[in-house]
């Protein structure tokens, strides 16, 4: 996928509903990321260490109750070295409960469109009813990257916590064996096999690669770069071309407005074959004259993008305003307007 453009690139059995492991923290991480950014916890609060959080299995900072953690250092556990102690001690702060949190979970997992989705738990851990499928970690991991904070944590190769005493280090060999790598998070159970979602950056431009069920962590990363290696070499980013004809506004006739200004409905960057930005063009069909009254949100045109003679795709040109009809009220109103500025 690139993320720039929700472009999906390659993909095989990208529905199937499958164990996801410690992917799982992706969401764990945006509905964090997400409390923090509208003012409901921060960086810097003490996370209450539970004793269900200090029971959890797999990979842990070996927390115990009582401990004093910032939010910003269990986030860093999570991204660096996929803790799931410190997955659940957020969640209980974050939601509660991590029951609670699962349901926050399931809630922006149907927000997002994730259809092949549930969550049971915040970490990973295997779990009756708790899968996920290569297309929906796709969705949350992009709607992740919509927090660039998490890229500071995400590219951490190695750290530490408790003053220095507990040395981590980031479970994404792809940090360290392919350029460009930005993220993002792994995952390993018996049930799940050996997952990852990796993203990476090169001119400019971001690719997200799934890969679930790996039989090891060779596999793994080197399907991943796979992946990458492919987009990179057979796409690139492109600006949007310049409008030919593009009109701010178009005439009215019998409005209380003389024109109505337009909105184009067309993106800044666009996904292109390598090789094919420079013979892009784009043109607008404009309808000449329009009726009062006119709604905003009518289509009062299309922007045509074309790559050499082949037409890649169309855009709306909509009214941006309400424009009503002229009739004598207004007409009075107008003109009592126009005096009063003599």
């Amino acid at each position: 996928m690139c993320t720039d453009t929700g472009d999906i690139l390659y993909e095989m059995q990208a529905d199937d509903e499958v164990p996801i492991a410690s992917i799982t923290k992706v969401m764990t991480l945006l509905l964090t990321l997400e409390a923090v950014e509208a003012g409901k916890v921060s960086m810097t609060d003490i996370v209450p260490i539970s004793e269900h959080a200090y029971n959890m299995g797999g990979s842990q900072i070996w927390l115990e109750p009582g401990e004093q953690f910032t939010l910003d250092e269990l986030i860093k556990a999570i991204c660096v070295c996929s803790a799931n102690d410190a997955a659940v001690a957020v969640a209980e702060f974050v939601g509660g409960s991590e029951e609670a949190f699962a349901e926050m979970m399931n809630q922006k997992a149907a927000e997002l469109g994730m259809t092949h989705t549930h969550f049971v738990n915040a970490c990973g851990l295997d779990a009756e009813g708790h899968y996920s499928s290569a297309r929906d970690v796709a969705r949350m991991s992009a709607e992740l990257l919509h927090h660039p904070k998490i890229l500071e944590y995400s590219q951490i190769w190695m750290d530490s916590l408790r003053g220095g005493e507990t040395q981590i280090v980031n479970t994404n060999k792809l940090l360290k064996t392919y350029p460009g790598t930005t993220g993002l998070k792994t995952g390993t159970t018996s049930k799940a096999g050996v997952c990852i979602a990796a993203t990476a950056q090169r001119d400019g431009m971001n690719l997200l690669a799934v890969v679930l069920g790996s039989d090891s962590g060779k596999e793994r990363f080197e399907s991943a770069a796979t992946l990458l290696d492919y987009g990179f070499a057979t796409y690139e980013l492109a600006q949007f071309p310049a409008i030919e004809g593009k009109a701010a506004a178009l005439p009215v006739s019998g409005g209380v407005a003389r024109t109505a200004p337009l909105n184009y409905s067309v993106p800044k960057t666009l996904l292109v074959a390598k090789g094919e930005s420079a013979g892009l063009t784009a043109t607008v069909q404009l309808a000449p004259l329009l009726a009062a009254p006119v709604a905003a949100g009518t289509q009062a045109g299309k922007v045509t993008l074309k790559s050499g003679d082949t037409v890649l795709a169309e855009y709306p040109v909509t009214i941006a305003q309400d424009v009503p009809e002229m009739d004598f009220s207004s007409a009075l109103q107008l003109m009592l307007q126009a005096v009063s500025t003599i």
